[in-house]
């Protein structure tokens, strides 16, 4: 049998109870999921799906990730809501592909771990797989593993086994709609043009879950907490000249507004300003021990989240701070726009 898997927190208890069912049963494991945004959203539950494989020792493959033409699969549904048409058109066509990979390497049945999802609509599920199994002439296995207190094993054995557990289903518009309705910052779908690792962004959960896997393959005792803190993007800035030319320029902090400042002494590469900074790149590059060869170079590839913050402490006295190729005694006008919120974060604990 080839099973669909959608994510680890489905897949962990449906396969622990496909196997129990069936356990004379050859299951292979088939991560296709087009649907999920961003990629790295999509190369973490990967990771954990291979944990949840492993564990159950179940073969895996890895179908493409073709989001174009996923996109293209649902166009004119966007705005719908979840369990809506978007919904269905999506597990049709994840089914379709399963099926046909099902038939390209000898497999007569199929089903899919999405039937776990307690957000998933069993019926629309049923309803694609009737279709796919009549297109196919294939038998397509629906499983419901959420009666009789299936949905609460579920969460319990994920947490037990301390797997990655996502606050979205993958797809970008149930996401969109999701934190639209929580007045919540769309933090997953922001990535910063530089190739810094943001606080609770899903590039730092891929690094965490990354060292999770290593922990687990050399033995290495670890634990995973939450831990609620305030976190921040800043979303974009610029400086412009007395005579409104935009300058190249990078920001320490998250500054949020718009500024007119004069700067009053400049002296070693820094302009003083009242409750700002500016420092010339020359300057930053030797307090930040750093060789940038311009402020184009330095937004593109900027120091650590957490080099910054300790090159944010070591300018305490200055709210606003901005690195420029050069400061000249006149004045600026500064624009610049972030966002501060509660949020929530992993934190791996090694023992």
């Amino acid at each position: 049998m080839l099973v669909h898997i959608c994510c680890s927190v489905d897949s962990h208890y449906f396969l622990k109870r496909l196997r129990e069912a069936m356990p004379d049963e050859n299951i292979i494991g088939f991560f296709y999921n087009p649907n999920i945004h961003p990629f790295e959203e999509y190369m973490l539950r990967l990771l954990d799906v291979k944990r949840s494989c492993k564990k159950y020792d179940i073969g895996l493959i890895e179908g493409d990730y073709d989001a174009k033409n996923w996109l293209q699969t649902v166009k004119g549904f966007e705005c719908e809501k979840e369990r809506g048409k978007r919904c269905e058109v999506c597990f049709e066509a994840r089914l379709e592909t399963t099926a046909k990979k099902a038939k390209e390497i000898g497999e007569n049945r199929i089903t899919t771990t999405l039937f776990m999802s307690p957000k998933k609509s069993f019926e629309q599920l049923t309803t694609a797989a009737e279709k796919t199994g009549k297109r196919w002439e294939i038998e397509v296995l629906c499983f419901d593993f959420r009666k009789n207190g299936g949905t609460n094993e579920q969460f319990k054995l994920a947490r037990e086994e301390r797997l990655y557990r996502q606050n979205y289903c993958g797809c970008m518009y149930a996401l969109l709609d999701q934190r639209e309705a929580q007045k919540r910052f769309c933090g997953e779908l922001s990535n910063p043009i530089g190739k810094e690792i943001l606080p609770s962004s899903i590039k730092e959960r891929l690094e965490i879950y990354t060292k999770v896997c290593e922990c687990e393959k050399s033995g290495i005792g670890f634990a995973l907490k939450r831990e609620e803190f305030q976190n921040y993007r800043f979303l974009w800035g610029r400086v412009l000249d007395k005579n409104g030319a935009v300058l190249p320029s990078w920001f320490l902090g998250a500054p949020d507004g718009d500024f007119e400042t004069a700067v009053e002494n400049v002296s070693g590469g820094y302009g003083f300003a009242k409750d700002m900074l500016f420092i010339e790149l020359w300057r930053f590059n030797k307090t930040a021990k750093r060789a940038y060869k311009s402020v184009k170079e330095l937004i593109f590839n900027p120091p650590a989240s957490e080099e910054q913050k300790n090159l944010c402490a070591k300018f305490s006295d200055y709210s606003l701070i901005a690195v420029v190729e050069k400061v000249e005694k006149t004045v600026y006008k500064l624009e610049a726009r972030s966002i501060n919120y509660k949020d929530v974060r992993e934190v791996l604990a090694i023992l």
